[in-house]
């Protein structure tokens, strides 16, 4: 029986690895992947959403940290939720899916096809 080969990566490690990777911690390495995977598509938009999506995460719990009492409960409530999603785009991506979160999956999308 003959296994189906993930596309070429920049780095040689299979395409749904190194998409898993992009969000393995949240935006830096997504950062790490944009800059080091110059030819695969697939890792460039789960890189870019990454970032988009955990930069704006981490800005917006610092504002929250500057709102007395609504933001400081509204913080573990982000953070919960930030958690989650963290979690179900790394299982997305191991799978091989395109999974494009509303907006940023726009931008992502976007910018990894230029």
């Amino acid at each position: 029986m003959e296994t189906k080969k993930n596309p070429a990566t920049a780095l040689g490690i299979d395409e749904n690895i190194e998409a898993l990777l992009t969000y393995s911690l949240t935006f830096i390495t997504g950062i790490a992947f944009l800059l080091l995977e110059k030819k695969n598509r697939v890792v460039r938009f789960h890189a870019i959403q990454s970032i988009a999506t955990f930069l704006g995460i981490f800005v917006l719990v610092k504002i929250l940290s500057f709102i007395p009492f609504l933001g400081w409960i509204l913080i573990p409530l982000a953070m919960v939720g930030a958690t989650i999603l963290w979690v179900v785009l790394m299982v997305k991506a191991y799978q091989g899916e395109k999974f494009k979160l509303p907006f940023v999956g726009d931008i992502a999308e976007r910018e990894s096809s230029k």
